[in-house]
């Protein structure tokens, strides 16, 4: 096993393609799988099931995987810069795979007119991601940074829910509405604002620091509308959402 983790470090880009690769082949085996009636019948339903789906798998994967790095070796939220370990690299490297698959499935699908704001996040999300894997540097970063993963699966779940028009009232959606919120506090805006404050903090010592401070600002303006629109919709509003409103509660 450690003899195959150092060949992903020697060898990144190439385990990164086969990581989109295996992330492709999912969502192709998912169109297989049986969905709702009501988002069979709707083109635009049906893509975003299967892309939901994809993503669901990847934040149960890379949540769960993120906060055990950490939890594993705690050094790492003080030392985002240089601590790393083979597990937490190939943790970013299956990561850094299934980013670039999402995006090529959002621009390939048709509707990246719409989801301009989704593959603007995977654009600064990819480039941070892939130079700690080329470079070995700041893959602690990244680490946690997936953190924010946590919160995904409760975020893709309520809009498979609402895709599937279960009922806003059910006791399903009622949970789920809390727990999302409650992680998107803790884990994503919690990892985001830490990584921004580390960085801050650190600037003078830390190589490129002004394009991570940039991306993370940019990042950190994104979350934050998208938790307005959250509490708006599932808390301040008791009108039914459209489209529209619902892609911005996506990551």
């Amino acid at each position: 096993m450690e003899t195959w983790l150092n060949e992903v470090q020697k060898h990144p880009a190439i385990y990164v393609l086969c990581c989109s690769v295996v992330f492709r082949i999912l969502h192709k085996l998912l169109q297989t799988v049986h969905r709702p009636i009501i988002v069979d019948t709707d083109p635009w339903k049906s893509w975003k099931w299967k892309n939901l789906s994809v993503s669901l798998v990847h934040s149960l994967l890379t949540g769960t995987w993120a906060v055990t790095c950490v939890i594993q070796h705690p050094v790492m939220v003080h030392e985002i810069r240089s601590t790393y370990t083979p597990h937490s690299y190939l943790l970013i490297v299956i990561s850094s795979g299934y980013f670039i698959q999402d995006a090529g499935d959002i621009i390939f699908s048709g509707y990246a007119k719409a989801s301009w704001e989704f593959l603007l996040h995977h654009v600064l999300v990819i480039w941070c991601f892939l130079y700690a894997v080329f470079t070995h540097q700041y893959v602690a970063g990244a680490v946690v940074a997936l953190f924010v993963e946590v919160n995904s699966v409760f975020l893709h779940t309520r809009l498979l829910l609402k895709l599937a028009k279960v009922s806003y009232d059910s006791s399903l959606y009622h949970v789920n509405k809390l727990l999302n919120v409650v992680t998107y506090v803790v884990f994503r805006l919690g990892a985001q604002f830490y990584l921004t404050w580390y960085i801050i903090h650190h600037y003078s010592t830390l190589d490129h620091a002004s394009y991570f401070l940039v991306t993370m600002v940019l990042m950190n303006i994104m979350m934050l509308i998208y938790f307005y629109r959250l509490l708006c919709t599932d808390f301040l509003s008791k009108r039914r959402p459209d489209r529209s409103a619902q892609k911005f509660a996506d990551d």
